[in-house]
């Protein structure tokens, strides 16, 4: 009980009082829009960029640490594909977009503040090298299995690759993270000006972002699907932890390390589920509620994860 008043309790209250401020209007939507695009763009890559750039690559990037926690990852992708066609009886295109809501969990917005709380900023560093990987593999899964999918046999071999690609190096917080490892790499070092006022950035990211998304979740209403719904949220928050605490602990993996993936993928599925069933028109209402239902269920299930964590 102490975890969750402790640790979690602050986090979700800072995500309530964004929800609660746009939902009696003491903030505007365009408010919420603004601040989201100040966080997503300038004030995460920012985090991104120095935490890579500051983190001992040698011993940061495990390869059972990421093994665990992509394994875990495509298994809940898969369980919540098949799941979908098999058990729900939906379109493939729809079970693609239910499966990315299974494998995109909140690693930065939730993961990262959860895991500072409980365990300390000098904890962080597993959950960067997972975070550094992130983006790239679930955007890689998901636009890869929609477009062939979507293909049904036809070539569309350079379509896809174009398509992930961009999807990539369009993403802000993946031009952050590749900063992030050419500055680790080259050995450069910024002048102390400049990571004086990186520090200030990093400081706003959290906070913002997690009052940001409260006030985006106002606009998710849950309707219908409830089935389908409460399917995503077994998979994301029990599953899919279960599954990496699993291997973790099969591979040897060093305790540090198992909290660090745990509690990444024991996150609720992040607003990116949402944009890509949004951008392929599929599951669009299944994805909004599962976000919203997912982030308000992390509350409890993350402080379970937490008493079972060693």
């Amino acid at each position: 009980m102490q975890a969750l008043i402790e640790v979690i309790l602050p986090v979700f209250l800072v995500l309530g009082f964004g929800y609660v401020a746009v939902w009696w209007q003491w903030f505007s939507q365009a408010g919420v829009d603004g601040l989201m695009t100040f966080t997503q763009k300038f004030a995460i890559p920012c985090l991104l960029f120095t935490a890579i750039s500051r983190l001992d690559l040698g011993q940061s990037f495990d390869l059972r640490l990421l093994a665990s926690f992509y394994i875990g990852a495509l298994s809940g992708f898969l369980l919540g594909l098949f799941g979908a066609r098999l058990i729900f009886d939906r379109s493939w295109e729809d079970a693609v977009a239910i499966g990315f809501c299974c494998l995109f969990s909140n690693s930065v917005l939730l993961g990262l503040p959860i895991m500072e709380r409980a365990y300390g900023p000098e904890a962080l560093a597993a959950n960067f090298a997972i975070i550094a990987v992130h983006s790239p593999f679930c955007y890689g899964v998901g636009i890869t299995v929609m477009e062939v999918v979507k293909a049904r046999g036809a070539v569309a071999g350079p379509r896809i690759v174009v398509k992930v690609l961009k999807a990539m190096f369009s993403n802000t917080l993946i031009m952050g993270v590749a900063l992030g490892f050419a500055v680790n790499l080259s050995g450069v070092a910024l002048p102390g000006p400049v990571n004086d006022a990186l520090d200030l950035m990093v400081r706003a990211a959290l906070p913002a972002a997690l009052f940001g998304l409260g006030g985006v979740l106002v606009q998710y209403r849950p309707e219908g699907d409830l089935r389908v719904i409460l399917y995503v949220c077994a998979i994301s928050l029990v599953a899919h932890p279960a599954i990496t605490y699993g291997l973790g602990l099969l591979m040897g993996l060093p305790v540090g390390g198992v909290r660090s993936a745990v509690v990444t993928a024991a996150m609720a599925p992040g607003v990116n589920a949402y944009i890509f069933a949004n951008i392929y028109g599929n599951a669009k209402r299944v994805a909004a509620s599962s976000v919203l239902l997912s982030t308000a269920l992390t509350v409890v299930t993350a402080w379970v994860w937490l008493q079972i964590l060693p």
